[in-house]
């Protein structure tokens, strides 16, 4: 199997995949990400396979149109992280592997072809979900600036009073939210409320680990330029070993589950500048201003200008990230 993470060409935008159609079981669509089971190589466990579209989604709304190489970054973002993270022994992840030829050929009995995948799968380890989203803020943005101000405090933690928006918290905190469906909104609860659903131990371990992952990513990105405000990640227990400690799956630190800022044009008490997906959201507040939408689907098309904006934002950000 292939591990090597995609190499920062594959920003190449190539032929725009909105969905894709694999003749595998057990398909599901997300809002980016299309996913599969794949048998087991010889007989071993089963495992995953991932395809990052080139949809796009804000306020958990999936837009109509994709932006034509999305895909292929957030996977050479994420598949950078995930090996950087298991070669750092922070935590083991479920990653087996980037390369569309390790895609059986009886997948392909759709519109979709083996080349459509290229630059955009992961294949990685079958897991048990852990439904809790593992976020942690670094910066006091978006759901957590908006609680502070209604309550000093983000998810119950209580931090100083006088904190601007976007301010560098004392130290990162931990703020469990609960996974959505499509078109639901994920909800922040508290770390009592997470232990309910999935264990005081399990919890305490995903903390430990998620400020670990976030502590070394932000020193990393902090020495290119990039300040990483927040992310969320996502935990699993792998199925051929059900009684083991949970493995880091699905993304990690992209655009798309994070907040990456400038450094050099970085300051407290207004709005920054960003690499991620923050470019799309601040177009389309514009548009429920304007009364021209109401952040329920469909969502509106996005003018080219925002297209190829977002695409430099991923672009740049992977180049600043693995150089």
């Amino acid at each position: 199997m292939t591990t090597t993470p995609p190499s920062s060409d594959c920003w190449d935008a190539g032929t725009p995949v909105f969905e894709t159609d694999l003749t595998l079981p057990d398909a599901r669509r997300g809002k980016v990400r299309d996913v599969y089971a794949l048998p087991g190589g010889s007989g071993g466990p089963g495992r995953v396979l991932m395809v990052a579209s080139d949809r796009i989604s804000a306020f958990d709304v999936v837009l109509p149109e994709p932006i034509a190489g999305k895909g292929r970054l957030l996977t050479a973002i994420s598949a950078f992280w995930l090996r950087w993270i298991e070669d750092r022994g922070i935590c083991r992840t479920h990653l087996i592997s980037t390369d569309a030829a390790d895609v059986p050929d009886s997948a392909f009995g759709g519109q979709t072809t083996r080349a459509d995948l290229a630059g955009r799968i992961m294949i990685g380890r079958a897991c048990r979900v852990i439904p809790v989203e593992c976020v942690v803020r670094g910066y006091l943005e978006g759901s957590g600036w908006k609680d502070y101000q209604r309550t000093g405090s983000v998810c119950g933690i209580g931090l100083p009073a006088g904190l601007r928006q976007c301010e560098k918290l004392p130290e990162p905190i931990f703020t469990p939210a609960t996974k959505a469906e499509i078109g639901a909104h994920d909800e922040n609860i508290g770390f009592e409320a997470a232990c309910a659903i999935a264990g005081r131990g399990t919890m305490e371990r995903l903390r430990d680990v998620s400020l670990a992952v976030y502590n070394a990513a932000c020193a990393h990105a902090a020495e290119r330029g990039i300040i990483i405000a927040d992310t969320k990640f996502e935990f699993g227990v792998p199925l051929d070993e059900p009684d083991g400690e949970p493995i880091l799956i699905d993304e990690a630190l992209t655009p798309d589950s994070s907040r990456f800022w400038p450094a050099d044009g970085y300051q407290p008490g207004r709005a920054q500048a960003s690499y991620d997906k923050q470019f799309v959201r601040e177009h389309l507040e514009g548009l429920v201003a304007r009364g021209a939408w109401d952040k329920t689907a469909p969502g509106p098309s996005l003018p080219a200008g925002v297209v190829q904006g977002t695409v430099a934002r991923y672009r740049e950000a992977l180049a600043r990230l693995t150089g």
